[in-house]
C-alpha cells in the first residue's frame, strides 16, 4: 500500500509531501490545476520514460519519491528479497526514488540502493497498477489477463499440476534430444572400448602409483644405497678395525674399574648404555634395509616398463599420472550409458507420451475451470459496464490454443479480454480500445467484478469518469468506493458525484506567484471537502444550492 509520496520541483509543483491511507482517496481540482500530476509522478516512479519537461522551470531537478507499506504485498517483498534490495531493518517497508535532472538524465534508488530503470518497472509491476492511460494500463497484457482470470476462478491447484505436469515432459524431451544429437555412438562405443582397456592394463589408483615410484628410485640408485649401508655397518659395528660398538664397550670397562671412586661415573655408563642398545638397534635396521636392496636388472627394467607406460598414458589423455584413474572410471561410466542409449531412447518416447498425456489430462482440467470462471466474470463485468454508462455494451473472455507441441506451465489457452462498448459493435481487444475514458470504465468493471484479486495492493484510476455524468456518475464512485474496501483505490476526479466516495480527498489548487504558475496539493478536512465538492457542483460561485446539494451527497454515502 502506498502510504507517502514527495514530489519536489516537479512540473508546477514546488514541493508536496502527501499521505495516503486505505480505502478509496479521491483527487480534485480546477481544470489546468495539474490534478494528474500526481499519476504521473508514480508512473515515473513506476519506470517511466522520462524527459526535462517534467522539471520545474528554472529548477536543476526533480525529485519523486514513494514509500510503500509491505504488508499486502507479498510479491513484492520476495521480490526485493532475491534481488538483494531489501531493507533488512525495516523489512516490511520499501522506498523507491527517482531524481530527474533538467539536461533529461535520471537516477533511481530503491531502498537507498541504486536501481536500473528495468527494476524499477519489474519492482512498481507489483505496487502499482495505474488504469486510464494505454502504456500504463497492467490489464491490457494478455499475461496479466490470464493471472486475473486464474485469480478470479481460484486455480491455484490446477495450475500447479499443469506445472509439475510440464516439468516431468520437459524433463524426458530434453533427454531424448541429448541422446538422439549423439547420432550412431558405435565409433565413440569402439574408441571408448579401446582406451578403457590401455587403462586397465594398469594400476593406476594413487596409492599403487606412488608404491611405483618409490621402488623405482629404490631400484634405480640400488648400488649406491648397498655401497651405503656396507659401509655404515662396518663403521658402526664391523669386526675389523675400531668401530663404534667397540669402542663403546672398551669405554663401558675402563669406567667400570673407576667408577668405585667416582660414583657420578656411574650414570656416564648409564647413559653409554643407552647410546650402545640405538647403536644396535641402528646397526638391525641398516641389516633389514640391505637385505631388501638388489641389484637386480630384470627388475629394475620391469619397473621401468611399466613407468614408461603410465607416463605415456598420462601425456595421451593430457593429465597427470595421479588423475589416470578418475579418467578411466568416467571413460567407463560413459560406456554404459552409450551402450544403453538405444535401449534407453525406445523407453523414452513410451514415457513421453505418457508425460504428454498427463500434462493434457492437467490441462484440460485447468481449461475447463478457466472457462467456468471466464463465464461467470464475464456475466459480471458486462452487468458492472452497463452500469457504468456504456448500455449495451458487452465483456468477455476469448479462448486460444496454445500454438506448438512443447509443455506450457501456464496450461493449454491463452485468453484475450474482448470488449463491445456499444449495441451492434463487434467485440475487439480490451487492449485496442482507443477511448481512455471507456477504457479506464471498463477496467473498474473488471476489476470490482474480481474484486481485485490481480493482487497489485494500489490501484489508480485517472479522469475514470471521463464523459458520463449523473447517476451513472454515482455509481462509478460506489464502485471505487466498493473496490477500495478489497484494494487502496486512488481517483483523479472532476465529478462531485465520485469525489464524495471518497474516504480522503486531496484538492490541486493552482497559484500565481511573481509571474509563475505553480499546485498546491493539499488534504481536505470534512468542512474544506462539502466547500469542495460544492464547488464541482456549482462553479466559481458557491450557492447555497451548491453547498446543500455538496452536503447532500456525502450524508448519503455508505
Amino acid at each position: 500500500m502506498l502510504t507517502h509520496l514527495s514530489l519536489k520541483q516537479f512540473a508546477v509543483v514546488t514541493g508536496a509531501d502527501l499521505e495516503f491511507g486505505p480505502g478509496l482517496t479521491v483527487i480534485s481540482g480546477e481544470t489546468g490545476a495539474g490534478k494528474s500530476l500526481l499519476v504521473d509522478a508514480l508512473g515515473l516512479l513506476s519506470g517511466l520514460r522520462a524527459d526535462s519537461g517534467v522539471v520545474r522551470h528554472g529548477a536543476e531537478r526533480a525529485e519523486l519519491a514513494a514509500d510503500f507499506d509491505l504488508a499486502d504485498a507479498a510479491s513484492a517483498r520476495d521480490w526485493l528479497r532475491e534481488a538483494e534490495l531489501d531493507d533488512e531493518d525495516e523489512a516490511g517497508t520499501c522506498r523507491i526514488r527517482r531524481v530527474i535532472r533538467a539536461d533529461g538524465g535520471s537516477k533511481a534508488w530503491i531502498n537507498g540502493r541504486p536501481a536500473t530503470i528495468a527494476q524499477l518497472t519489474e519492482l512498481a509491476g507489483r505496487l502499482v497498477e495505474i488504469h486510464g492511460q494505454h502504456e500504463h494500463q497492467a490489464l491490457l497484457s494478455r499475461t496479466s489477463q490470464l493471472a486475473l482470470l486464474d485469480a478470479f476462478g481460484r486455480t491455484d491447484a490446477e495450475r500447479a499440476a499443469v506445472a509439475r505436469a510440464a516439468s516431468a515432459w520437459s524433463e524426458l524431451l530434453r533427454e531424448r534430444e541429448r541422446l538422439s544429437a549423439q547420432g550412431d555412438v558405435s565409433d565413440r562405443i569402439d574408441w571408448l572400448q579401446h582406451q578403457l582397456e590401455e587403462l586397465d592394463r594398469e594400476d593406476l589408483e594413487p596409492e599403487s602409483l606412488e608404491a611405483l615410484q618409490v621402488d623405482h628410485r629404490r631400484f634405480g640408485h640400488a648400488t649406491a644405497l648397498i655401497a651405503a649401508c656396507d659401509n655404515a655397518f662396518a663403521r658402526l659395528g664391523g669386526d675389523d678395525g675400531p668401530s663404534i660398538s667397540r669402542v663403546l664397550g672398551q669405554v663401558r670397562t675402563e669406567l667400570a674399574r673407576a667408577s668405585e671412586h667416582e660414583p657420578r661415573l656411574g650414570e656416564v655408563d648409564g647413559m653409554l648404555d643407552l647410546a650402545t642398545i640405538q647403536v644396535d638397534e641402528a646397526l638391525a635396521a641398516l641389516d633389514r634395509v640391505r637385505s631388501d636392496l638388489d641389484i637386480d636388472p630384470d627388475t629394475f627394467e620391469r619397473l621401468e616398463r611399466r613407468l614408461a607406460r603410465v607416463h605415456e598414458l598420462a601425456r595421451k589423455h593430457r593429465l597427470p599420472p595421479d588423475h589416470l584413474s578418475t579418467r578411466r572410471d568416467a571413460i567407463r561410466v560413459e560406456l554404459d550409458e552409450l551402450r544403453g542409449a538405444g535401449e534407453r531412447l525406445e523407453r523414452l518416447d513410451d514415457e513421453i507420451a505418457r508425460a504428454q498425456a498427463a500434462w493434457r489430462e492437467a490441462a484440460d482440467v485447468l481449461g475447463t475451470a478457466r472457462r467456468r470462471a471466464a463465464g461467470s466474470l464475464a456475466s459480471s463485468t458486462t452487468e458492472l459496464i452497463g452500469e457504468l454508462g456504456m448500455g449495451g455494451g458487452t465483456f468477455d473472455v476469448a479462448f486460444e490454443p496454445n500454438a506448438g507441441d512443447r509443455p506450457d506451465p501456464q496450461g493449454g489457452e491463452r485468453v484475450e479480454f474482448m470488449v463491445s462498448a456499444n449495441p451492434g459493435q463487434p467485440p475487439r481487444p480490451l487492449r485496442k480500445v482507443a477511448s481512455g475514458g471507456e477504457l479506464a470504465r471498463i477496467s473498474l468493471a473488471i476489476e470490482v467484478a474480481s474484486l481485485g484479486l490481480d493482487a497489485v495492493p494500489t490501484m489508480i484510476f485517472d479522469e475514470v469518469d471521463t464523459g458520463i455524468g449523473g447517476a451513472v456518475a454515482h455509481i462509478v464512485g460506489q464502485k471505487l468506493r466498493a473496490l477500495g474496501v478489497h484494494r487502496q483505490v486512488l481517483c483523479v476526479t472532476h465529478l462531485p458525484q465520485v469525489a464524495a466516495q471518497g474516504h480522503s480527498h486531496y484538492r490541486v489548487m493552482k497559484s500565481k506567484s511573481e509571474g509563475v504558475t505553480q499546485s498546491e496539493v493539499r488534504a481536505l478536512a470534512p468542512a474544506e471537502r462539502e466547500e469542495e465538492l460544492a464547488r464541482m457542483l456549482g462553479g466559481v460561485e458557491l450557492t447555497r444550492e451548491a453547498r446543500a446539494a455538496a452536503k447532500r451527497l456525502l450524508q448519503d454515502v455508505v
